[in-house]
């Protein structure tokens, strides 16, 4: 079992930046994916960016260049550093890690941000 925690979540104006934590617990050694989704109002929940056992990150299209997705091994800790902000942004933002036996989620974080 994997346990995952989110917090740093936010309301914040348009072109300004958050950095989301997700921390880690539990069987942590077999996770193999761990990331990002997010979803806004009436929509459906979309990849935002992860990152493998090998370090290979991927990004949505509509975060590139603003997004990055980093982790400290040492801490369990995965974070989501955004900038330049956008109101489209405006989501609940769910960290997910994947391992063998499936895949987990947070309890998701409210980023909003305003124009």
């Amino acid at each position: 079992q994997v346990q995952l925690v989110e917090s740093g979540g936010g309301l914040v104006q348009a072109g300004g930046s958050l950095r989301l934590s997700c921390a880690a617990s539990g069987t942590t050694f077999s996770i193999t994916v761990i990331g990002w989704y997010r979803q806004a109002p009436g929509k459906q929940r979309e990849l935002v960016t992860n990152i493998g056992s090998g370090g290979r990150t991927n990004y949505a299209d509509s975060v590139k260049g603003r997004f990055t997705i980093s982790r400290d091994s040492a801490k369990n800790t995965v974070y989501l550093q955004m900038n330049n902000l956008k109101p489209e942004d405006t989501a609940v933002y769910y960290c997910y890690a994947v391992n063998a036996l499936g895949t987990y989620w947070g309890q998701g974080t409210q980023v909003t941000v305003s124009s």
